[in-house]
């Protein structure tokens, strides 16, 4: 089989490459150049585009024995990854860039490349598991190393995607890819893992949202910036420069002009970019019970109608952790409803919640409406005495 193997510049990927040539594979490895500057993304143990990343990976394919070729996808980037960020952000929305770059380059423009080449499949280094189900299917299952678990990044791959890939690492612990990368001579054996947003170089994200969304942020240029309001007094406690720096469950970072009647720390519930006003309110008040999703993926057969049981859990963020639930799916009109058997807590629109059937992967929809626990009241909190 032909495969091209997407190294970029890690221990996994390079170790995944060498998996797949070690199987008899005919490899080629790819490194995928994200930015026509790349000197303005993260570096280090920070990146996973950059200058000193592309060194890396070709000097594992040179170690491994295959060739190596760097492919300019800076353009699509910007425009499916980059540009849907801003886009989000401006909106009062918090994406997850990494999934959307697995979903429209990694396994998209990078395959949809590769099969016109005439490869068969691409090889990455994510920690999941795929299997052959008995209907045919290509399941995709949580990683044997829970802790290194990629499964949550990869929910929006579809069947035809699942069919095209290969995850060599999905049955290794990173303890053992580390170590079998120092055998194999792979100078990124003891490389640190690349963290955050790659096109953020400094890690800074309101700081680089300031500079590039500033114009189609309502407040963000505005003389007075937009109110911080307590969402149960409808006090004002504070003034913003744009929405853009907020997130819904962030606590640091405020810039509260005074503190909330009550003493407590406050944290962000609601972000609306039109009006400006960032509320916000005790951790109580950020329980979630609900949540409306939409664009739904499905790794395999479409959900139609619901899907429940024990086994049966969401993941809202690629490092959280998993929550039994409920799902509904209308077929019809795309809608995906999420009842929580247990409160979440800091679910913000723009999210993605992955669903899962065990370690089985079903798929994905973006987050729409948190739907968020009404407030105890002396009323209800009497009436749930009286029903205890």
């Amino acid at each position: 089989m032909r495969v091209l193997a997407a190294m970029s510049g890690g221990v996994d990927s390079a170790v995944a490459a060498a998996r797949a040539a070690e199987a008899g594979h005919d490899v080629t490895g790819v490194h995928l150049a994200l930015s026509r500057n790349p000197a303005s993304y993260r570096s280090g143990a920070r990146g996973c585009c950059t200058i000193e990343d592309s060194n890396d990976a070709r000097r594992a394919a040179d170690v491994i024995g295959i060739p190596f070729y760097v492919w300019d996808l800076s353009e699509r980037f910007h425009a499916d990854v980059v540009e849907d960020f801003m886009d989000a952000y401006a909106e009062g929305r918090t994406p997850n860039p990494c999934l959307r770059c697995n979903e429209k380059i990694k396994f998209a423009a990078v395959l949809e490349k590769g099969l016109a080449l005439g490869f068969d499949a691409v090889a990455t280094g994510h920690y999941a598991q795929l299997e052959t189900a008995g209907d045919g299917m290509i399941e995709m299952h949580r990683a044997v190393d829970h802790g290194k678990d990629q499964s949550y990044v990869l929910g929006v791959l579809d069947q035809h995607q699942l069919r095209h890939s290969l995850f060599p690492l999905g049955g290794s612990t990173k303890t053992d890819v580390r170590a079998e990368a120092a055998e194999r001579g792979l100078r990124v054996a003891a490389k640190p893992d690349s963290h955050d947003i790659c096109f953020v170089a400094d890690g800074d994200n309101a700081g680089w949202l300031a500079e590039k969304i500033a114009d189609r942020a309502p407040t963000a240029s505005g003389e007075w910036g937009g109110a911080i309001v307590d969402d149960a007094t409808g006090e004002e406690l504070g003034r913003h420069d744009g929405t853009y720096g907020y997130t819904v469950g962030q606590r640091k970072g405020l810039r509260l002009g005074r503190p909330a009647a009550d003493g407590k720390p406050r944290y962000v519930l609601d972000i609306e970019p039109v009006s400006g006003t960032v509320r916000v309110g005790g951790r109580e008040r950020l329980a979630v019970r609900r949540i409306d999703a939409s664009q739904p993926r499905w790794c395999g057969a479409p959900l139609d109608g619901v899907l429940s049981g024990p086994a049966v859990t969401v993941q809202l963020r690629a490092h959280g952790g998993e929550l039994p639930a409920t799902v509904h799916h209308d077929a019809a009109t795309g809608a995906v409803g999420v009842d929580l058997h247990e409160a979440a807590y800091g679910v913000a629109p723009g999210q993605t919640v992955v669903v899962y059937d065990g370690t089985r992967v079903v798929g994905s929809a973006v987050i729409d409406v948190a739907h968020r626990v009404p407030p105890e009241t002396p009323e209800t909190a009497e009436a749930s005495e009286v029903s205890a």
